[in-house]
């Protein structure tokens, strides 16, 4: 059975593994194709997302070992305080089968507990598996930002997507 659960500092190995796991995959998927991040400074980062109210870090978990990661961050400007960037990766071998969608369910209720009125995410043009998972769950594209990150070293666009969590019914 998968559960949703906040990240425990516990995690870092499994969540590393997971990041360099899916950066490193055929369909290029994530920013980075090298090591996701070292495990202390995962373990830092995760301890210090506890203590931070504007941010959250999720695992969905089979047998306590983490598979999916959803990460949470509010805009820190007081004009758009109300919007929160969100992050997901699902391990290859639990794609399609609704941790997708659990994470994106956990991020709504995230958001509702800390005043967030709308979630966005950068997601690359060519990952439609994703685009069909965040339209399907009621995202909606609001843009392209062109050569938005360094992929790398070269340029590659970020299609912007947004969840108005008003809109939901």
């Amino acid at each position: 059975m998968i559960t949703i659960r906040p990240a425990e500092p516990g995690d870092a190995q499994a969540l590393v593994e997971l990041g360099s796991a899916v950066g490193q995959e055929d369909g290029s998927w994530l920013l980075t194709t090298e090591q996701w991040r070292s495990i202390p400074d995962e373990r830092r980062y995760l301890r210090a997302v506890r203590r931070h109210p504007d941010a959250a870090v999720f695992v969905a978990a089979e047998d306590g070992r983490p598979l999916g990661r959803l990460s949470l961050s509010r805009d820190v400007h007081p004009a758009s305080r109300h919007v929160a960037d969100l992050g997901l990766m699902i391990a290859e071998t639990h794609r399609r089968r609704g941790v997708g969608r659990a994470l994106l369910d956990q991020a709504v209720t995230w958001a509702a507990s800390t005043g967030v009125e709308k979630l966005e995410l950068h997601v690359f043009p060519w990952n439609e598996p994703a685009i069909g998972l965040y339209e399907s769950y009621g995202f909606e594209r609001e843009g392209v930002r062109r050569g938005q990150y360094l992929r790398d070293g070269a340029p590659v666009d970020a299609i912007l997507m947004a969840l108005l969590l008003g809109d939901r019914s």
